[in-house]
C-alpha cells in the first residue's frame, strides 16, 4: 500500500512538471494598507491618518483617505485649501501576499510596478527592492529567491514631491518658469517644483482643475515568472501597404536565460473574423540575454484601418509563440490596424507650409478636441467612463483627439476604444507647460526611459498618428517672456536651459520615436514649427489661438480673421448644468462671486466668471440670475466654437485641422469642456455634432458679409442642393434661392458672398434672418440660421415653443412645435437622467421636431419635469425698442 501511494505521488509530481505552468503574469493578489508615515511633520495635526487602514490599489492617498471619511469629498464645496497638507506629507503603503508553489518553482520572477506616484522607496520582506522617481514609468525588480510561500510583505514609502524638491529649487539663484503657483501656501509662489518632477503636472493645479498633489500605487502591481526564456514584446512594422498587399515584419523580442538554445518561433495573422491570412515559422538560435527576431509576413488584399468617416476600422490579430509549450510566457498577441501615416508639410509659393495628416495616402481634415485627464485621481477612471467619453466624441463626428501633455499616458483601454471607433490620437509626451530642466542629464535619462516605456506599450495602436514633445513650452519661452526674462537675469544659464530644451525635445524624444514608434511622426511641441524660428505661427505648423477668451479677450468674430494651417487649441468657457452645479454648491451659494462657485472657477485666480460674463454680455446682454448665467454661458460657448470650427473647415485645404479646447472635465466646475465630468453633453457637444458633420454648410457673417461654403469630408463625391431663404421672425418668406451642386471628395466649396444690403433689402435686421441649408435627396442634412444683429438686439419673443413628452417605456419622444423663430432651445429634465437624440435647437416658425429620448424614469415623472429654455424666454426683457 505504501509503495502504491509513493508511486502515485511520484506520478503526480512528474505530471505537474510536464503540465503548463500557471499564468506567469498576474496582478498581485495582496491585502493593501496605508498610513501617514510615523514621525512625519504632518502627523501631529492629523493623528487619525497615522493608523494603518485598508487601501485600494490601484488608487491614491486622497481616495483612500476619503474612503475612510478622514477627509471631505474633494469635489464638493470648497475644501481644497484645507487638503493641501496631504501633498506635504510622506505616506506608507504595505501589502501582504502569498505565492503559490508552482509560481515559486519557476526559476525567474519579477515584480512589475506599472505606476508609482512618485518618489517611492520599495522594500520586499524587509530588504530594499528599488527606488522610483517617475510616475510615468514602469518599474521592474527581479525577485527570484526573495519570495516565500506565505506572508510576503511589500512596503512602499512615498515622499512628498514638494518637500523632496523644494530645497534644491529654492537654492537656484535664478528659477526656470513654472506653471500655476499655489494659492494655498504649501509651496512658495517663486519656487514651484512641478517642472522638476516626473509626475502628472495637473496635480499641482491648472486653470480648469484643483490642486491635489496626491501619491500612491496608481496602476497595478504584477508578479511575472518564467522559465528558460520568454517573449518580452511583439511589435508589427508595416513595410509596404496598398490595396493589393501588406508587407509586414513581426518584431519578436525574446529574453533567454542560460546557454544558447534553439526554439521554433511561430507567427500567424488572423483577419477580423478570426481566419488565418498569413503564417510564418522561424528556427531561432537563442543567445543569452535579450534579442529581437524579425519575421516577414504578407497579407494579400488587406483591409485597411481608416479614421472615422473615411472607411472601416478593420483590425487584425498577430500571434507569436515560442515552441509548442502552452506557457503564456512563451506567447504574445497584438491587435493591429493596417494603415500608413504621414504628416505632410508641403511648402507654399508664398513661404508658408502646410500641416496635414495623411492616412493611407488620403489627406484627412482633423475634427475634434483636446483631452485632459478624466479625473483628479486617475485610478478612479474605469473603462466604462472612457467608453462613454470617447463614444460621445465619435457621435459628435470627431475623428481626432489630442491627448494633452499635462496629465498622464492613458491606459491601453483608451487606445483600444479609439482604435475601435476610428479616432485618431495626437499624443503629447507628458510635459504641460513652463520649462523643463533638460540641462540635467539625469532628468533627461529618466524621460528617455519613460518615453521608451510608453511608446513601446502603445505603438501597436493604429489610432496614434503623432507623438508630440510637449504642450506650449516652446511658445512660452519664445513668446510669453520666459526666455527673455531669464536671459536678462542670467544669460549664461538661459542659454544652458534652452540648449537642454533642444537636447530633450529636439533630439532625445525624436530619437526614441524614430527607433520605437513604427513610423509614426514626431513633432517637438504644440504649438510649434518643430523648433524652426517662430513657435505659434498661422502660416506654418500648428496654432494655439487664445486672443479670443484669453487676453485681449477679442469678440468671437475674431475667429473669422485667424486662419491657421492647423488649429490645435482654441476655446470658450462655460459652466455645467444646473443639476451638476447643485451637486457641488447649495442653491443659496450659487452666485458668481460666492466662495464655493469661485473655488470651482480656476481661470485667472477665480476671475473667470467675469470673463465669461464679458462674452455673455457681448451677444446676449446681462443674465437676470444665476440660472440664466449657466444657460447663456453654454449657448455662448456653443455658438462661438461653431463659428471658429466652421471657419477652419471652410478654409480647407489651407487649414487642415480644428481641435477645440476641450472635450472633457477633470471635476465638476467651470471649464472649456463640451462634456461634463460625468460625460453628459453640454450645449457645445450637441452643436459639435452639427458643425463637424461630414456634410455641412458654413454660413459665416462678418462685417456685413455672409460667406457660404459647402463642406464634404466624405471620400466620395456628393450630389446636394443648397438653399438660401430670407424670412421674417414670424415665418414670412422674403426671398428664396436654390441650386444643385456636386461636391468633390474632401473639399470646401464656396458658393457665395452676400452683403447684408443684398439679403435684407428694406427689411428690419432685428426682425429678419437668413436660413442656409444643405439638402440631399430633398432632406435637410445641415442648416445654419444667420442673424443680422446680436441676440440681445433681436426681436425674439418668449413662449414660442410648445413641448410635450409622448410615449411610454423605451418609446419616449419629445415633441417641439414652434410658433415663431426659436433660438437655442434647451430641453431639460432637472435631476432626472434623460438621453436625448438632439438638443440646443434652432426652430423655424411653424417647424415641428420629434426627438427620441431614453430614461429609466417613468413617463409621468418626466412629463412633470420637462422644461424648455430659449433665448427668447431668457432675453425677453431685451425686446427690440
Amino acid at each position: 500500500m505504501q509503495n502504491r501511494i509513493t508511486s502515485w505521488c511520484l506520478a503526480i509530481a512528474v505530471m505537474l512538471l510536464l503540465m503548463p505552468a500557471q499564468a506567469p503574469a498576474a496582478v498581485l493578489d495582496a491585502r493593501w494598507e496605508f498610513r501617514l508615515l510615523p514621525g512625519n511633520a504632518q502627523a501631529s495635526a492629523h493623528p487619525r491618518a497615522s493608523a494603518w487602514r485598508t487601501a485600494q490599489v490601484p488608487g491614491s492617498v486622497h481616495t483612500d483617505l476619503l474612503a475612510h471619511a478622514l477627509i471631505p469629498d474633494p469635489y464638493v464645496g470648497a475644501p481644497e485649501a484645507s487638503l493641501q497638507w496631504i501633498g506635504l506629507a510622506d505616506w506608507e503603503y504595505r501589502a501582504t501576499f502569498d505565492v503559490a508553489a508552482a509560481t515559486l518553482a519557476r526559476p525567474h520572477a519579477e515584480l512589475v510596478f506599472e505606476g508609482l506616484d512618485t518618489f517611492a522607496e520599495v522594500e520586499l520582506n524587509g530588504q530594499p527592492l528599488l527606488r522610483a522617481d517617475n510616475a510615468h514609468r514602469t518599474w521592474i525588480a527581479r525577485v527570484e529567491g526573495r519570495l516565500q510561500p506565505r506572508g510576503n510583505t511589500l512596503r512602499i514609502v512615498f515622499r512628498s514631491p514638494i518637500t523632496t524638491l523644494l530645497p534644491s529649487v529654492q537654492a537656484m539663484p535664478h528659477k526656470i518658469a513654472g506653471n500655476y503657483p499655489s494659492p494655498y501656501g504649501d509651496e512658495p509662489r517663486d519656487a514651484m517644483v512641478g517642472n522638476f518632477v516626473r509626475k502628472p503636472a495637473y496635480h499641482f493645479g491648472w486653470d480648469w482643475g484643483p490642486r491635489y498633489v496626491t501619491a500612491g500605487v496608481w496602476r497595478p502591481v504584477r508578479l511575472e515568472t518564467w522559465g528558460a526564456h520568454r517573449i518580452d514584446d511583439l511589435a508589427v512594422r508595416t513595410d509596404r501597404l496598398d490595396a493589393d498587399a501588406a508587407l509586414l515584419t513581426a518584431q519578436v523580442t525574446v529574453r533567454h536565460e542560460g546557454a544558447a538554445a534553439s526554439a521554433l518561433l511561430d507567427v500567424d495573422v488572423r483577419d477580423p473574423e478570426g481566419r488565418i491570412v498569413a503564417r510564418a515559422q522561424h528556427n531561432a538560435l537563442l543567445q543569452p540575454g535579450e534579442q529581437q527576431i524579425d519575421v516577414p509576413l504578407q497579407i494579400d488584399q488587406p483591409r485597411r484601418w481608416w479614421p472615422a468617416g473615411q472607411g472601416a476600422q478593420d483590425r487584425y490579430t498577430v500571434h507569436a509563440s515560442l515552441g509548442r509549450d502552452e506557457d503564456p510566457a512563451l506567447r504574445a498577441e497584438r491587435r493591429i490596424g493596417l494603415r500608413s501615416i504621414e504628416l505632410r508639410r508641403q511648402d507654399d509659393a508664398d513661404g508658408g507650409q502646410g500641416f496635414a495628416f495623411v492616412i493611407n495616402g488620403r489627406e484627412i481634415f482633423a475634427k475634434g478636441a483636446n483631452v485632459i485627464p478624466f479625473d483628479a485621481f486617475p485610478a478612479r477612471v474605469d473603462t466604462s467612463r472612457l467608453r462613454t467619453i470617447l463614444t460621445a466624441a465619435r457621435d459628435a463626428n470627431m475623428n481626432m483627439l489630442r491627448n494633452w501633455g499635462g496629465g498622464y499616458y492613458e491606459d491601453d483601454a483608451f487606445f483600444d476604444i479609439a482604435d475601435e471607433l476610428g479616432l485618431l490620437v495626437w499624443q503629447d509626451f507628458m510635459f504641460g507647460g513652463g520649462m523643463q530642466p533638460g540641462y540635467d542629464p539625469a532628468f533627461r535619462q529618466s524621460v528617455v526611459a519613460e518615453a521608451r516605456d510608453n511608446v513601446r506599450r502603445l505603438r501597436h495602436h493604429p489610432s496614434i498618428v503623432l507623438w508630440c514633445g510637449n504642450n506650449e513650452e516652446e511658445t512660452a519661452w519664445k513668446d510669453w517672456g520666459h526666455g527673455r526674462d531669464l536671459a536678462k537675469a542670467d544669460p549664461v544659464f538661459a542659454a544652458k536651459v534652452w540648449q537642454g530644451y533642444v537636447d530633450l525635445f529636439g533630439n532625445d524624444l525624436r530619437r526614441v520615436v524614430a527607433e520605437e514608434a513604427l513610423g509614426v511622426p514626431y513633432w517637438s511641441s504644440s504649438p510649434s514649427n518643430d523648433l524652426d524660428t517662430k513657435a505659434n505661427d498661422s502660416t506654418r505648423g500648428d496654432k494655439h489661438y487664445w486672443q479670443v477668451w484669453g487676453n485681449p479677450a477679442l469678440p468671437v468674430t475674431a475667429y473669422l480673421r485667424e486662419t491657421p494651417r492647423f488649429m490645435s487649441e482654441y476655446g470658450l468657457q462655460s459652466w455645467p448644468s444646473q443639476a451638476m452645479v447643485d451637486r457641488i454648491a447649495p442653491r443659496a451659494e450659487q452666485r458668481i462671486d460666492s466662495p464655493v462657485i469661485q473655488a470651482h472657477q480656476k481661470f485667472m485666480a477665480g476671475q473667470g466668471n467675469e470673463r465669461l460674463l464679458h462674452y455673455i454680455r457681448l451677444s446676449y446682454g446681462e443674465p437676470r440670475d444665476f440660472a440664466a448665467f449657466l444657460y447663456l454661458g453654454q449657448v455662448m460657448q456653443a455658438e462661438g466654437i461653431q463659428l471658429a470650427a466652421l471657419h477652419h473647415r471652410a478654409s480647407r485645404p489651407y487649414t487642415m485641422g480644428s481641435l477645440y479646447w476641450q472635450l472633457n472635465d477633470v471635476w465638476p466646475g467651470a471649464s472649456w469642456s463640451g462634456l461634463d465630468h460625468d460625460g453628459h453633453w453640454k450645449a457645445l457637444h450637441f452643436q459639435a455634432r452639427r458643425f463637424f458633420a461630414d456634410l455641412a454648410v458654413a454660413a459665416l457673417r462678418d462685417d456685413g458679409v455672409t460667406r457660404i461654403s459647402l463642406l464634404n469630408d466624405t471620400p466620395t463625391p456628393q450630389r446636394v442642393d443648397w438653399r438660401l431663404r430670407v424670412m421674417a421672425l414670424d415665418g414670412r418668406e422674403i426671398s428664396r434661392r436654390q441650386q444643385a451642386v456636386v461636391l468633390a471628395p474632401g473639399s470646401a466649396t464656396e458658393v457665395g458672398r452676400l452683403g447684408d444690403a443684398r439679403l435684407l433689402g428694406v427689411e428690419d435686421p432685428a426682425r429678419t434672418i437668413a436660413v442656409v441649408e444643405l439638402l440631399q435627396d430633398e432632406r435637410v442634412v445641415s442648416r445654419q440660421v444667420v442673424s443680422f444683429v446680436e441676440a440681445r438686439d433681436q426681436a425674439l419673443q418668449a413662449d414660442q415653443v410648445k413641448a410635450s413628452l409622448q410615449g411610454e417605456g423605451d418609446q419616449l419622444e419629445v415633441v417641439l412645435q414652434a410658433r415663431g423663430l426659436v433660438r437655442a432651445a434647451w430641453i431639460d429634465f432637472g435631476l432626472h437622467e434623460v438621453v436625448l437624440e438632439d438638443n440646443l435647437l434652432d426652430l423655424l416658425p411653424g417647424e415641428r421636431r420629434v426627438l427620441r429620448a431614453r430614461s429609466d424614469r417613468d413617463a409621468a415623472t418626466l412629463r412633470a419635469a420637462l422644461r424648455v429654455q430659449t433665448l427668447g424666454d431668457i432675453l425677453r426683457v431685451h425686446a427690440v425698442r
